[in-house]
């Protein structure tokens, strides 16, 4: 979940359309960039201590969120390439599907961006729902 209205939109989609014991909402914090100097890792720090608070402040309100379909929820963050990490807690949580939002790129800005859904559903060993923008 990165906060946007389409991983809003997914969380609604899993908690709805999927019978589901549970459902585990997850936050990927991508850190910016390696620090190179003593005075970026201390800025580097601080800048993901405070990615860290408003990310657990997001969960806290997907959690809330969800908390409205009466599917119960529980949260986790993680850390590194989003794609990566999703793919990579598909087996750490045991989950057996992904609800994951797109932004709905096309063109260029896919090809310059790459999707974090695409390449989430070409790799997670289990089935992935991408639940598009609505029109």
């Amino acid at each position: 979940m990165d906060g946007s209205e389409h991983s809003r939109r997914a969380l609604q989609v899993a908690a709805t359309a999927f019978e589901t014991n549970e459902i585990v909402v997850l936050h990927v914090l991508d850190p910016f960039r390696a620090a190179s100097t003593t005075e970026e890792a201390v800025w580097n720090r601080e800048y993901m201590d405070d990615r860290e608070r408003e990310a657990e402040a997001l969960l806290e309100e997907y959690a809330e969120f969800a908390a409205e379909f009466d599917v119960p929820v529980r949260t986790e963050l993680a850390r590194g390439s989003p794609a990566r990490a999703i793919v990579g807690a598909v087996d750490d949580l045991d989950a057996d599907h992904v609800v994951i939002g797109s932004q709905g790129r096309s063109g260029i800005g896919r090809v310059l961006l790459g999707s974090v859904a695409e390449t989430v559903s070409r790799r997670a060993p289990v089935s992935v729902t991408i639940v598009r923008p609505e029109k």
